[in-house]
């Protein structure tokens, strides 16, 4: 769950506003700089993986 995602869940279902959830993931962002780089690039990794997926989907249906 990215920061925006976490932002709306704690705001429909907790009602926690998202300026509240912001500034607490930025102070996390910098107490677990590590941990969010990490996730960060993990995160960017799948979405590669996505994109390569559906690349190879679109050009075996466009070969068809």
């Amino acid at each position: 769950m990215n920061k925006e995602e976490c932002m709306e869940a704690l705001s429909k279902h907790a009602d926690i506003k998202p300026v509240i959830t912001s500034t607490v993931w930025k102070e996390l962002e910098k107490e677990n700089k590590d941990f969010f780089d990490a996730y960060a690039q993990r995160r960017d990794e799948k979405e590669s993986r996505q994109r390569i997926h559906k690349m190879r989907l679109d050009s075996d249906t466009n070969s068809k």
